[in-house]
């Protein structure tokens, strides 16, 4: 047996002992005569080598992928066998590498040992230390022989090659999903395993996804970094923003196939079609009633509860809902922030001001199934409805008269009490 001098490790044979000494001398004895590269051991230096001949001498018997090192096909080997044999101690999380495990740890400990010798960023991982120095030198080595792109990793560049070729060389072992990069079949095992690797510091909130946590954080710090230049709104998500944006220039892409009406988000239009369909999937369990819109069961749901929580700071009335509030207040202020493009109307609620562009544009989308009558809206119909049905759902709680409309509830009221009231 053989031991180390200066550190006391022990060797089987000479010739280790050799090899393992150059650990601390720094002797790279091995010299690659194609570049300026060195190494401790011939090995190394031979693996080297293929990276200027090309030479991939590890086949893999399933897909047929050949890789420069063993270790590469072993690592490549487990995306078709599925094994993990790196599990972390914290939160079970399993890597295919040792490595991948390492790096994983310190996402528990907030380690980050690598540090750019420019500016004073730190990184847990060495190749996103070595990513961000090329921030710095702008170096981009690597060339795509299609397009003439350039990059600064060869990784990059690879996955870039892929949307040229359309290889999507990494296959879910669960479902026939093929994906052009590794990490997005990660991802999209978390699908299927239900794991949920990050998680919030603040609540006890954990997601599939590191960008739903960034978002969720949000959440937290009231942080809204997505700003619409037109009017300074400001959103935590971007396809909020997207959204909005389109209130702005008119843009409305999702098209109804069956009446033609077009909608700025893809949801309105989902919701339309069930005025067409018919559905209501959101169903109150205490009564039974059922909506096209959850947020109209969740209004319902106020009905049962009778909470009104919100209070107006100029009068008495008090509402189910913030929005029902903030309408009121600006019966007080006069404010009418909705305005029609076509002839300046002013409105207080955006859905009146829904209802008066149809007339503009002669829409009527909404149809009796009884006499065939045509209205802008859809509460212009319900009401029609009443006059076919009898219905009078508004009761008045004094003297017990019922009413076809709210508002001539509110009228009737006033007989008995000599004033406006106002309880939503």
């Amino acid at each position: 047996m053989f031991n180390c001098r200066i550190c006391g490790v022990t060797c089987g044979a000479k010739r280790d002992l050799i090899r393992h000494l150059r650990i601390h001398t720094g002797e790279k004895p091995f010299h690659c005569n194609m570049c300026e590269a060195t190494f401790r051991r011939k090995e190394h230096l031979t693996t080297h080598q293929r990276i200027h001949s090309g030479e991939k001498p590890f086949h893999c018997n399933i897909c047929a992928t050949t890789f420069a090192r063993k270790l590469y096909l072993i690592n490549h080997l487990r995306t078709h066998t599925g094994e993990k044999p790196y599990q972390c101690n914290m939160c079970r999380a399993a890597f295919t590498q040792k490595g991948g495990l390492a790096v994983h740890i310190r996402t528990h400990t907030g380690e980050k040992p690598y540090h750019c010798n420019i500016c004073e960023a730190t990184f847990a991982c060495k190749d996103n230390l070595s990513r961000h120095l090329k921030t710095h030198t702008g170096e981009k080595a690597y060339r795509c022989n299609v397009c003439a792109a350039n990059f600064a990793d060869r990784s990059n560049l690879t996955s870039h090659l892929r949307t040229h070729t359309g290889e999507k060389p990494f296959h879910c072992n669960i479902c026939e999903a093929t994906f052009t990069l590794k990490a997005t079949l990660k991802r999209h095992l978390r699908t299927h395993t239900g794991e949920k690797p990050f998680h919030c510091n603040i609540c006890e909130a954990t997601f599939a996804f590191k960008r739903i946590l960034k978002v969720h954080l949000r959440t937290h710090t009231g942080e809204k970094p997505f700003q619409c230049y037109t009017c300074g709104k400001a959103f935590a998500r971007k396809y909020h923003l997207i959204s909005h944006v389109r209130t702005h220039i008119g843009e409305k892409p999702f098209h109804c196939n069956i009446c033609g009406s077009a909608f700025t988000h893809k949801c309105s239009l989902t919701n339309h079609h069930r005025t067409h369909t018919g559905e209501k999937p959101f169903s109150c369990n205490m009564c039974g009633a059922r909506f096209t819109q959850s947020g109209g069961l969740f209004k319902h749901l106020k009905i049962h509860t009778t909470e009104k929580p919100f209070h107006c700071s100029v009068c008495e009335a008090t509402f189910a809902l913030t929005y029902n509030l903030t309408c009121h207040l600006r019966t007080h202020t006069g404010e009418k922030p909705f305005h029609c493009n076509v002839c300046g109307a002013m409105f207080t609620q955006k859905a009146p001001l829904v209802c008066h562009v149809r007339n503009h544009m002669g829409e009527k989308p909404f149809h009796c199934n009884m006499c065939g009558g045509k209205f802008t809206s859809k509460a212009h119909l319900t009401i029609h409805l009443r006059a076919h049905t009898g219905e009078t759902p508004f009761q008045c709680n004094i003297c017990g008269a019922t009413f076809a409309q709210k508002t001539y509830l509110s009228r009737h009221r006033i007989t008995h009490t000599g004033k406006e009231t106002w309880s939503l």
